[in-house]
């Protein structure tokens, strides 16, 4: 018998531990393993970039203090350097895409509930956020053009969005003991971030209407990083399967054990 033919003959015994082996299968773990790594990176890069964004712009509003604009605001048509918010937006929806993609995959597709969807829809309108910019830099009376007041209207979608994403995913992870741990902190972030945007659409053009945005915002991003760093901490075997495994959609679910092959 020829080296190839042993070979062939050989792929289909069991292993010395008492599995078969699966090299097709193995390459796609590792495939998509990389896949959830990537989207991992992309749930921390998002919120990131979009932070470092505003308060860089915030520092360069000439004759303005750094909390006086409101983060929508610094992209505006008489902002100094509006880009690096359009920018910060713009990367900050195309991660909250990609995270979303990956986080779904990992919980297992459909048994992952409805919160990946809803980080991927907040991405979509994040980049439309970004591109449909306010008139000025400050709230200010007087007509408004549409792009302004379609900013407004999507700003506020995907403020609920962000909250109701991180409430969905700790109801989704306190039955899972591989994100149990999550699920506390994911609530108590939703909650902060209502009570502030509730205070600071109850007064838009007070003196601490700009801070409250900031760090009401900055709560449901922080729990997407979280998210984020758990998701690229898990170890391949325990958070991702094979394209093949029809159980969960082609990933294995986080908390439950895998069986052998």
């Amino acid at each position: 018998m020829t080296r190839g033919a042993r070979s062939a003959a050989n792929a289909g015994f069991p292993a010395g531990n008492g599995l078969v082996r699966h090299p097709g299968r193995t390459t796609g773990r590792a495939r998509a393993g990389a896949w959830i790594r990537a989207g991992a990176l992309a749930g921390v890069a998002g919120p990131a970039a979009f932070t470092l964004a505003w308060v860089v712009s915030a520092f360069r509003q000439p004759g303005l203090s750094f909390a006086a604009p409101q983060i929508s605001g610094l992209a505006a048509d008489n902002a100094r350097d509006p880009w690096l918010v359009i920018s910060g937006l713009v990367l900050l929806g195309g991660c909250g895409i990609v995270f979303g993609a990956a986080l779904r995959a990992a919980l297992g597709g459909r048994d992952a509930g409805a919160g990946p969807r809803l980080i991927q829809v907040a991405g979509v309108l994040a980049i439309a956020a970004g591109l449909l910019r306010r008139d000025h830099v400050l709230l200010t009376s007087g007509p408004l053009s549409w792009h302004n007041q379609a900013h407004d209207v999507i700003s506020a979608a995907v403020y609920l969005l962000l909250i109701a994403a991180p409430v969905l995913l700790a109801r989704r992870f306190r039955r899972d003991p591989c994100w149990h741990a999550l699920a506390a902190p994911l609530g108590a972030s939703a909650a902060a971030a209502a009570a502030l945007l509730v205070a600071l659409y109850a007064d838009p053009n007070g003196s601490w209407a700009a801070t409250l945005q900031r760090i009401g915002v900055s709560f449901p991003l922080a729990a997407i990083v979280a998210v984020a760093i758990r998701l690229g901490r898990l170890p391949d075997s325990a958070g991702v399967a094979s394209p093949g495994d029809a159980e969960t959609g082609g990933y294995a679910h986080p908390g439950r054990a895998r069986q052998p092959e």
